[in-house]
């Protein structure tokens, strides 16, 4: 397992799996529907931060209405999807959210960034204790009114502040009911932030479209990263699709030490080393990610392992067992969202950001549906019939709340305990914790992983921007 571990680090030959992807025989229809290591942190790449902009700004949908307003960030011009949240409170962990790359984020909040942007402290397991990954992920922020003070005892700087020095454009002063009212009753459309320049139509042919680009690749670790748990012997293995810093925290805290590998590792060929197995969230369409379908096809037809998918994770996990995946209207973004238990009858009120989800329809007949959303009766969860597998379109880790589903991480664990414990009787001289030659090598910290803006600017290029971010993608 080390060696394996170590080769695909980038400390000897790294691992080749790539296998071809047929995209065009998934067409989808739409639906309304004993080493706890002190982690040295790496110096994680930064964007060109820009001054802040308080230029007039236009907001574009594509083949729809115009909005103008203030520029409040960077001063630059993105495109990408318009997608909405009406989530209260939570703006830090949301615009640091893996899951909204290449989107550009409307809160419906009438007022945005009232109590600022707090520091990147970090907490006792080396991860940060505000946000959800080091940059501010998404393509562009746009709101009806921005706090350009803020007030509150963990905040250095304002919204306004934080977003030109990510280099990510920002609007306010636009008729945010207009536009949710137009991605609700149009659905999740293409959009572009223009700042400083008067609206021009001949340039609309130059929208890009995140779905055609693979955003998991974007955000997923280069390399195999560490983090260690003081308080347990367990080892999972994640898979990263644009893990939350959260759901690192949720698995650390009760006692499981992560080591987690990049979107399309061969998992399959090193799980016999762990306790479990984790997919974790992330971007874009789950069709992008072949490769990890099939290694987790591979990975539950040789393996016992307990499983647990969120959000992108679960739709993976879906479609390795043969179903299939939709895009919904405008997806579910929220704090509030109602999901039902099917197996106990219960209502949980959840976080969720997705646009798409699983047909429920789909699904083997060893597999049956474990949530489901009691807004659009989209599917929010599955679970194998009798093995220890499981999944959920929202999530229970979520840093900004509600916290009524965390217990799914117990519950998870409580799988891993039973497996490790038969493990033991088969293999009683296994060692329990991860090798501590394994936690020095290895980073501590996700590798490789660039900040948003960069493939969006691609837009500066002029109608020559879309067909250069494909081609940045297959990279």
């Amino acid at each position: 397992m080390l060696s394996q571990i170590i080769r695909a680090a980038g400390l000897g030959l790294a691992v080749n799996t790539k296998r071809p992807i047929c995209l065009a025989k998934h067409i989808r229809p739409f639906a309304t529907v004993d080493s706890n290591t002190p982690r040295v942190q790496p110096t994680p790449p930064r964007t060109k931060a820009t001054p802040k902009s308080h230029d007039r700004a236009t907001f574009t949908i594509r083949d729809g209405p115009v909005f103008s307003g203030k520029s409040f960030g960077a001063a630059s011009n993105i495109s990408g999807e318009a997608v909405f949240t009406t989530s209260l409170v939570g703006y830090p962990e949301s615009l640091t959210d893996p899951s909204y790359r290449g989107q550009i984020l409307v809160f419906t909040q009438p007022l945005i960034g009232n109590y600022g942007i707090p520091s990147t402290a970090r907490d006792e397991h080396g991860l940060f204790r505000h946000f959800e990954s080091p940059n501010l992920q998404a393509a562009g922020v746009v709101v009806a009114d921005v706090a350009e003070q803020y007030s509150h005892w963990t905040a250095v700087k304002s919204l306004g502040e934080w977003c030109a020095e990510e280099g990510v454009p920002a609007v306010s002063g636009v008729d945010t009911r207009a536009i949710v009212t137009y991605l609700r009753e149009q659905g999740s459309s293409l959009a572009r932030i223009t700042i400083g320049e008067e609206y021009d139509a001949d340039q609309d042919e130059a929208f890009i479209d995140p779905e055609q680009i693979d955003l998991v690749r974007k955000v997923s670790t280069k390399a195999p990263f560490h983090v260690s748990s003081a308080t347990g012997d367990y080892h999972v293995a994640v898979i990263d699709c644009g893990v939350k810093e959260n759901i690192l925290r949720s698995l650390v805290s009760r006692g499981a030490s992560v080591t987690a590998f990049p979107y399309d590792y061969p998992i399959h060929k090193v799980a016999h080393h762990f306790d479990g197995v984790f997919i974790s969230n992330g971007p874009g369409d789950p069709i992008h990610c072949q490769d990890t379908v099939y290694h987790l096809r591979r990975l539950m037809e040789s393996s016992q392992l307990p499983i647990m998918g969120i959000c992108l994770g679960h739709q993976l996990l879906a479609l390795a067992a043969g179903a299939r995946t939709i895009k919904l209207k405008y997806g579910n973004r929220a704090h509030n969202i109602p999901a039902l238990d099917r197996t106990t009858g219960r209502c949980h009120i959840t976080s969720q950001n997705h646009g798409y989800a699983v047909d429920s329809n789909t699904l083997p007949s060893e597999w049956k549906e474990y949530f489901v959303n009691l807004n659009d009766h989209s599917n929010e969860g599955l679970i194998h019939q009798s093995r220890p597998i499981f999944g959920t379109q929202f999530h229970p880790e979520a840093k900004g709340g509600p916290m009524d589903s965390s217990y799914l991480f117990d519950m998870y664990l409580e799988n891993v305990s039973r497996y490790k414990k038969s493990q033991a009787i088969f293999q009683p001289e296994r060692e329990h914790r991860p090798s501590p030659l394994l936690v020095d090598l290895l980073a501590k910290e996700r590798v490789g992983v660039v900040p948003t803006t960069g493939m969006e600017n691609l837009l500066r290029m002029g109608g020559a921007g879309e067909e250069a971010a494909r081609a940045a993608s297959a990279a």
